[in-house]
């Protein structure tokens, strides 16, 4: 699904006015999930899921097939855990 099919996925079920409208309003999403996390922080949306963030470890690896080596610095990854109900819905 595209970005344009989901905001008028978003104008249809949240009975938007117009499509900029809904492209407002997920515009608004996503930059308020992004900010809360920026921040460390964790957002819980109850039978939706969690947004949250984890500390990853640095890592060292050799490339496969090859003799080169790598290293990835220790990082903050975005993380999202699905809730109960989207789960049961797609299954």
């Amino acid at each position: 699904m595209t970005k344009a099919e989901f905001v008028e996925l978003v104008q249809k079920n949240g009975n938007f006015e117009s499509k900029a409208a809904a492209e407002r309003a997920v515009k608004a999403f996503t930059a308020s999930v992004t900010e809360v996390l920026t921040k460390k922080d964790e957002i819980t949306l109850v039978g939706f899921g969690t947004f949250s963030t984890a500390k990853v470890a640095a890592k060292t690896g050799t490339v496969p097939g090859t003799t080169k080596t790598y290293s990835k610095p220790a990082h903050t990854a975005p993380k999202f855990k699905f809730g109960k109900t989207v789960k049961d819905a797609v299954c």
